[in-house]
């Protein structure tokens, strides 16, 4: 072998931490980190979600702790998602105003104010009792347009309780564009749309319906949310639709699963993108973690920088807190 071979060696800049550290690209910080956090009405300690190792659903007092130390570690956000005790075809809780999100909203924006960003997901589907995330027709169906209707009523009591941001995951046709008209008519022209804006349907989302216990019988969502194997172009479609109605922010849900929607999305737009790391993205290296076969906390941070690297401005994540008192 000559002195000249190789001429290109990039193993120098991988020699030791300080070097890699110094030559690294992509980052984390908590403030890119937002944790969605489950709050159900009527319980008197939090309970276990069994298929999501960690995750709990809080009661208001808990949740309050929690979103403490989220923002006393630098989180960026916190997602709420309410559980009533009584749940219904029309999805009544959504705008009651004393509703579990409604209540857990004051809860936190008295807790915390400004530390982190409160926000809340606008859709039916954890309030519901037939699981859907929007009004069904006589024959099953999800109305479109009726369901319109609720996403806005949602919206504006969500703002009235205190969201500093509402969260459209419904997928449905003019959920942005209709919920941007509803809050500037209740004079919440400034509160922010995060719109799920290319959201798949997927088979790991199951912990999550565990979580916020939809029905076991429910269907599927193939009708509203996007097929994996669908048409390549829809995702960036449903961006721009929801862009030209006034969305803030726009979404990727599943964040791993789409790596490559996330990345085309990034170097489509200009507005920050998130990306929601799902409860069975999140189950399956706790699962393998705890039975020994990957090292859990390295998998847990390959994992977001991964998302990172693809593009994501901010992950919604169960791990926010713990990861952004590790970074």
């Amino acid at each position: 072998m000559t002195a000249e071979f190789p001429a290109a060696r990039p193993r120098r800049l991988r020699r030791t931490p300080a070097m890699r550290r110094m030559v690294t690209s992509t980052r984390l910080h908590p403030a890119e980190l937002i944790m969605p956090a489950f709050v159900k009405e009527g319980i008197a300690e939090p309970q276990q979600v069994g298929s999501m190792p960690g995750v709990v659903q809080h009661t208001r007092d808990s949740l309050r702790k929690a979103v403490h130390e989220a923002a006393e570690a630098g989180v960026g956000g916190v997602m709420l998602f309410g559980i009533p005790a009584v749940k219904d075809s029309h999805g009544s809780a959504a705008d009651d105003p004393e509703g579990i999100t409604q209540r857990a909203l004051r809860d936190v924006v008295a807790e915390v104010g400004d530390a982190l960003v409160v926000m809340a997901d606008t859709c039916l589907d954890e309030v519901t009792d037939h699981g859907h995330c929007g009004i069904l027709t006589p024959e099953g169906e999800v109305d479109n347009d009726a369901t319109l209707e609720r996403y806005v009523s949602m919206a504006v009591a969500q703002a009235r309780a205190g969201s500093q941001m509402v969260s459209p995951s419904g997928m449905m046709d003019g959920q942005v564009g209709a919920i941007r008209a509803g809050l500037d008519a209740a004079g919440f022209s400034q509160v922010p749309i995060m719109a799920y804006a290319a959201k798949f349907t997927s088979a790991f989302y199951g912990p999550f319906r565990d979580a916020v216990e939809t029905p076991k019988d429910f269907g599927d969502r193939k009708a509203y949310q996007q097929d994996p194997a669908g048409p390549r172009g829809e995702a960036l479609r449903e961006v721009r639709l929801d862009l030209a109605e006034g969305a803030d922010i726009v979404m990727v849900k599943p964040a791993l699963l789409c790596l490559d929607i996330l990345r085309e999305v990034r170097d489509t737009v200009e507005v920050p993108v998130a990306a929601y790391q799902i409860s069975g993205e999140y189950a399956m290296i706790e699962a393998a973690a705890a039975n020994g076969w990957i090292d859990r906390d390295r998998a847990i941070m390959e994992s977001l920088v991964a998302i990172r690297r693809a593009g994501a401005d901010l992950i919604l994540t169960y791990w926010a807190t713990e990861v952004a008192r590790r970074i």
